[in-house]
């Protein structure tokens, strides 16, 4: 199958190294203490933040730090395929993990001993990048329920179709047996918290799609600077009406 057709255009008419277009929308819960919707093209994700809280079970706490929780699941309506596994099978855990231990990177857990972060994070479409979707959309919720992060964490991926490095692959994509490769960063610190890889790649063409993803985290980071900011500025035109 042809992916980058001769003038250089992906299946959906991007670029190869053309992102799809972010959406963003904070405080989509309101019983929540932070929330956000995260969109990657056809791929939307809701997150939902509760904490620092008391610690529901006293045998989990940790002294001298947060615990920090994290709940993946997949909406049954999500990818039109009605044999959808059920809740808490060994993906929907495996991406519970993933997501917790990189969210673990960024937040400052020793300024919260003692207390609990759950953060819950459910795929309302797929369309290929959902636990990166899954990771902007939770940063964006951590940011929106004020929790004190070393720096946002952002994620995005690469892939290598017909000899061409593709950046934020779509389920099409994806699907496709290709290798790619997914990234976490913290962009202000430049350091990586995330990384998986599916099929073996040269080394020389890793590091460039590597980059690639890298890339597209650093442009993410921005989007989502972009939306606290204009949502800090409503807030405080509300306050002074």
């Amino acid at each position: 199958m042809e992916f980058v057709n001769p003038e250089g255009l992906r299946l959906d008419g991007r670029r190869p190294m053309e992102m799809r277009q972010l959406r963003a929308q904070i405080g989509a819960v309101a019983k929540a203490d932070g929330s956000a919707v995260f969109e990657m093209g056809n791929t939307k994700v809701i997150a939902a933040v509760y904490g620092p809280r008391e610690v529901q079970n006293r045998s989990q706490q940790i002294n001298d730090q947060a615990l920090v929780r994290c709940e993946y699941s997949m909406a049954n309506f999500s990818t039109g395929d009605r044999r959808r596994k059920p809740k808490g099978d060994r993906r929907s855990t495996e991406i519970s993990l993933v997501i917790r231990q990189t969210m673990e990177e960024c937040i400052l857990t020793n300024l919260m001993p003692r207390s609990q972060i759950d953060i819950y994070v459910q795929v309302l479409q797929a369309d290929g990048g959902t636990r990166s979707a899954c990771i902007n959309a939770a940063t964006l919720a951590l940011a929106d329920a004020g929790i004190p992060m070393r720096d946002l964490v952002t994620s995005c991926s690469a892939g290598f179709l017909n000899s061409t490095p593709l950046l934020d692959l779509n389920y099409v994509e994806d699907s496709a047996g290709g290798p790619d490769v997914t990234v976490g960063i913290l962009p202000k610190l430049d350091k990586v918290t995330l990384l998986q890889m599916d099929a073996k790649l040269p080394i020389d063409t890793f590091e460039n799609v590597m980059q690639l993803a890298v890339e597209g985290c650093k442009a993410i980071a921005n989007y989502i600077r972009e939306v606290l900011l204009e949502n800090t500025k409503q807030l405080e035109y509300r306050r002074g009406l």
